[in-house]
């Protein structure tokens, strides 16, 4: 059976996630993409397609080999992967669930049609102007349909808010933009799978940003999600129901507020930090719901760490990204680290940059250094061990 697997840039997800799983569950993969080149060392067939026209996807699908699923992990292209899937009679994603979770501004929409939730938004097209004294201040501005903490600031009077307007229109000519209510509080994850008929809650995260006005994810701890219910009443409300979900969500002091909703898997290597807790093979279980196989067996936090849950009981699991502070060259980077047999917290090292790499910083995920993830038996020896790489083997920036 072929597994037809759409993509923009590679990620750790793609090649060290889904098509390790996809071989596993004893797929050919064909991934189309737009620049087949960065894929020659995985180990998948690549044709070249554009892959943000389902047209395109269509087409080349149906001028090679049958298909018996259409995946994508990447945010940009769920509708088109969506829509191919279903001309082609293919379990997937209904394409205007995937238009809406992407859209914020339609998300807001939606949830308040819906009668979920109320947050004071504006939607701000490309040439409006800046709105007046309907703006819900503080307000944090971002891009309509932005990924990676990019151009999202917080604003807390009018000047600031004309600023940044103008700032990210600059970086992000045509554009759509929404402003919406400051909402604050603990922010929290929830992630999801679903097979169409039911959702079930995998866990949660608790996530510590940054210092405001940006927005820059620093660290994600495994936590007990405390508004599953909301989230998953938001979820229906939006048509999300199939496939992986990562839901963002802030638990103000008027209830649980969705953030957004990024209908695939949890990145930047929380992914695997997902599936070395539930103990379970994650990304064969999400391409087995697109291979019409079903959700499996029950997923759950409670499972055993390790290899098809035999280790022992996890209860903490934590991943810090390593941020740049400052602009600069890189002169020194910890290498890649996993755990060795044995030992009481399992941690992992992943350098996303190497020495000699410039780096501008930008207030965005896009500064992330290197990311640690670690599993263990509590909190405080999970930090203990973080604690003691960082300071071990620093990354340098000069």
């Amino acid at each position: 059976m072929r597994l037809y697997l759409t993509a923009l840039k590679p990620t750790d997800s793609v090649t060290d996630g889904f098509l390790p799983a996809a071989r596993a569950l004893g797929c050919d993969v064909t991934v189309l993409t737009d620049r087949p080149e960065q894929y020659a060392a995985s180990g998948a067939e690549a044709l070249a397609c554009d892959v943000r026209d389902a047209r395109a996807v269509i087409d080349v699908i149906a001028h090679h080999h049958p298909p018996a699923a259409v995946f994508s992990n990447s945010d940009h292209i769920q509708a088109e992967t969506a829509l191919a899937a279903a001309y082609f009679d293919l379990p997937g994603k209904d394409w205007r669930a995937c238009v809406a979770a992407k859209n914020k501004a339609l998300t807001r929409r939606r949830l308040a049609a819906a009668g979920v939730e109320t947050v004071r938004s504006v939607r701000l097209a490309p040439d409006a102007p800046v709105p007046g004294g309907d703006v819900p201040l503080p307000a944090v501005v971002k891009p309509s349909q932005g990924v990676a903490s990019e151009d999202v600031v917080l604003v807390r009077d009018g000047r600031e808010l004309a600023g940044a307007v103008r700032a990210i229109r600059g970086r992000r000519p045509g554009e759509t933009l929404v402003v919406e209510e400051y909402l604050d509080g603990p922010l929290h994850t929830l992630e999801t799978l679903g097979d169409g008929r039911a959702v079930r809650v995998l866990g949660g995260f608790r996530t510590t940003l940054g210092p405001l006005p940006h927005f820059v994810e620093e660290r994600l701890d495994w936590e007990p999600p405390p508004a599953a219910g909301h989230v998953l009443r938001a979820l229906r409300a939006l048509g999300v129901g199939f496939g992986a979900c990562h839901t963002e969500y802030v638990m103000t002091a008027d209830g649980p507020r969705i953030i957004e909703v990024n209908y695939r898997v949890i990145g930047d290597h929380c992914d695997f930090l997902l599936a070395d807790l539930l103990g379970v093979p994650l990304f064969e279980r999400i391409l087995g719901v697109h291979l019409g196989l079903g959700l499996g067996p029950d997923l759950g936090p409670d499972r055993a760490a390790g290899s098809g849950g035999r280790g022992r009981a996890t209860v903490h699991g934590t991943a810090l990204s390593l941020v740049a502070e400052r602009s600069g060259t890189v002169t020194r980077a910890p290498g890649i680290v996993a755990p060795s047999p044995g030992d009481p917290v399992r941690l992992w090292h992943r350098p996303l940059r190497s020495v000699g790499d410039r780096i501008d910083r930008s207030h965005t995920n896009r500064d992330y250094l290197g990311i640690v993830r670690a599993v263990g038996p509590d909190r405080a020896s999970v930090d203990e061990a973080v604690s003691a790489f960082t300071a071990a083997d620093p990354w340098v920036i000069a």
